[in-house]
């Protein structure tokens, strides 16, 4: 498979506090990856530069065939690059970020309106068939305060895959909802990987990590300690850092 997904020598460091050290890592077209790793190794950090949300201080990005580069001696970003760039790479945060003042449809359809150009018609359309995909399409006249936690959540999926991006990015998605509903949304999740959707995903779900993921990355201040196929990580850690964090997972379960 072609590689999607090129991160090269990223740092990162805020004031004095260095987040990110030297992160490299390829992923491939269709590769479903797990972050994982204790609060404050870098995890949302990371998946925050991908998105250029939080630009990097040092190193290379590249996404499908888009590319930056960051550095002292590199450009300084210019907003229509930056629009150019996360237009390719969807991300679904903790907290929905919903419109509140907007039905769930114009929420799905506000992206694809001003970001993409699309004439309405042709948005509603890729709106409506969004989210029939999250199994929603029956609340697109509802506003987000009458929704679930869950479905919020899938809402902010529908809103992110009607960009039709080439990556996801979801930096833990359900770790804001009540235990009941956080298998409509991991059930989503699994469905897009399934449909091939290259994703990076922050998760403390070690089980829809080691079912749907084809890699685990295991990050703590700042580095990656282990990178493998998910089962062998979660199952058979190598490193004594991956072994003690999932220590207490097994342990729960």
């Amino acid at each position: 498979m072609p590689v999607m997904i090129r991160i090269d020598a990223i740092e990162k460091r805020f004031d004095d506090l260095v987040v990110l050290r030297n992160i490299t890592l390829r992923i491939e077209k269709g590769e479903v990856v797990a972050l994982i790793g204790p609060s404050g190794s870098g995890k949302s950090t990371l998946l925050r530069c991908l998105n250029l949300l939080v630009p990097p201080d040092n190193g290379r990005l590249e996404i499908g065939k888009n590319r930056m580069v960051f550095g002292e001696s590199s450009a300084k970003l210019k907003p229509k690059d930056l629009a150019v760039f996360r237009q390719k790479t969807g991300m679904v945060f903790q907290h929905f970020n919903l419109f509140p003042h907007m039905t769930v449809l114009d929420n799905v359809m506000e992206g694809p309106k001003t970001a993409l150009k699309m004439d309405k018609i042709k948005a509603r359309e890729l709106a409506i068939a969004q989210l029939e995909k999250v199994g929603l399409s029956d609340k697109a006249d509802m506003y987000p305060s009458s929704l679930s936690g869950g479905q919020k959540q899938r809402v902010a999926i529908a809103r992110a895959i009607a960009m039709e991006p080439d990556v996801m990015l979801f930096d833990e998605a359900t770790s804001a909802l009540d235990p009941e509903l956080v298998g409509e949304v991991l059930s989503v999740m699994k469905e897009l990987a399934n449909e091939g959707m290259t994703m990076i995903v922050v998760t403390h779900e070690m089980a829809f990590a080691r079912e749907v993921a084809n890699r685990v990355v295991f990050m703590r201040d700042g580095v990656v300690v282990e990178d493998g196929p998910a089962k062998q990580v979660i199952d058979n850690p190598q490193d004594d850092r991956t072994k003690a964090f999932l220590s207490h997972f097994h342990a729960e379960s």
